[in-house]
Formats: structure tokens, sequence, C-alpha cells
């Protein structure tokens, strides 16, 4: 299957998905509905290496333990985030060595679950741009080729890179918005660019979808009104807009 995911990892994590019908879905997805407690959740992500699903709820993070089916509720002390009617909702991702991240969408602050002890750690982000604003991050991604992080702030439209020690955080100059941006992921190799490789970077909200063209060498993309090709994203858009 796609990305490495096992068939009975699949199968067990979104037997867990309340609100799911049939037997597939993404390995990656930004639906709302109930997580494995019951608890509201808002996001999701599953790692199989370690066969876990993340959910991000609002009272904080639970994982579960697929082959085991155990979970564990991990808090996270002093999140902050508004609801629904004023953003999109915080972020969940995974990084290179397991670690869960959260992202609040009113402040630039990450919460990094470390994946072995499930000690929380709180991150604010010192930002080179923008500092006069309030904002969070209502998208968030790791991308190996930079061995960074991209986030949107889907009520500025704006596009970020992130430290892989979430230390800082760099504006990416686009060149058009990206507003209400809700979820971003990988989208591979992008077209060369003037000033050398590029990156792609699939971005969406609830209503349109972007393709975003980032130079490896200078912090400039390029947004096109068009979605990603990749599968993987397509499913995910379909369990978030629910067509």
């Amino acid at each position: 299957m796609r990305n490495g995911i096992s068939a009975a990892l699949v199968a067990a994590a979104f037997a867990m998905l309340a609100g799911c019908e049939g037997g597939t879905g993404p390995t990656t997805s930004y639906q709302y509905g109930k997580s494995a407690g019951q608890q509201a959740g808002m996001r999701y992500q599953l790692d199989a290496k370690r066969e876990r699903v993340w959910w991000l709820t609002r009272d904080g993070v639970v994982v579960k333990n697929v082959p085991a089916m155990e979970r564990t509720a991990v808090p996270l002390p002093d999140w902050t985030w508004v609801g629904e009617a004023w953003s999109c909702t915080p972020d969940l991702a995974l990084g290179p060595r397991g670690e869960a991240l959260v992202t609040s969408n009113i402040v630039p602050v990450v919460w990094k679950i470390d994946p072995e002890t499930m000690a929380v750690t709180e991150h604010p982000l010192v930002l080179d741009a923008d500092t006069d604003k309030d904002f969070g991050f209502t998208g968030l991604t790791y991308s190996p080729e930079h061995d960074a992080y991209f986030a949107v702030s889907g009520n500025l439209g704006t596009l970020w890179k992130i430290d892989v020690q979430l230390t800082r955080g760099e504006k990416v100059a686009l060149s058009s918005p990206i507003y209400n941006a809700c979820r971003i992921a990988p989208g591979g190799r992008a077209p060369l660019q003037a000033s050398g490789p590029a990156v792609g970077l699939c971005v969406g909200s609830t209503q349109r979808n972007w393709t975003v063209e980032v130079a490896l060498a200078d912090r400039t993309g390029s947004v096109r009104g068009t979605a990603c090709t990749d599968l993987a994203w397509r499913i995910g858009q379909l369990a978030m807009t629910g067509e």
C-alpha cells in the first residue's frame, strides 16, 4: 500500500474512527469526528513504523498503540487555540523520529511529544516577520528535502519554514496569498526554478486547493491555483470536505 502502511494497520486504525464508512482511507487526515476515546477529534496521523495512531482532540492528544489496542492521553500544558468559527483548527504533524507536533492557531508556538516517553515540551518560535500580528499555524508538515517543517497561517494567508529544532520561523515570500489554508503536505519535487531545485507543497482549505513550489535556494514560493494530483492528498481532501 502507499507510504508503506500495512493493510492491517490501516484497517485497525480506521476501525477506530467514528463516522467513517468503508474499509479504506487516507494515511493522513484532517477529519472532524470522534477519537478512539470518543473525545471530539480535530486531526489525526498514522505512524506506520511504530504502528500508532495519533489524534488531536480538544483536550490534547490521544495516541493509540494499534497491535496492543492501548490508548494513552497526553495533555498539552498551556495549549491555547480558538474554535472553527474564527479559524481553521490547529494541526498535528509527525516529525522524522516519530515525534508528534501540535500547533496553536492563534500563537506561534509548537508543542512536541517525545515518541518514547510521551513527555511534552513547548517551543515558542522566533519569527523573522509579522511580529506585530497575532496568529498561529493551521497546517504543519515535515519536509525531508529541507530537513525542516513548513506551516501555513490560514488567517494571514502565509507560508513559513520552521527549523527542525523548533526555534525559529522564516516567512516564505509567496507569489499570492493562501488565505484560509487549513492543511499542508509534501507534494514531491517541483519543476526547476530560476534559482535552482524546488520542492512542491500541497496546500488546501475546505473551499479550494493550491500547489506551492518552494525554491530550495531562497525563501520564495510560486502559488498555483490547482490541487495536487497525489492520490493520498485527494483522499485526505475528501475526508475533510465530505465529498
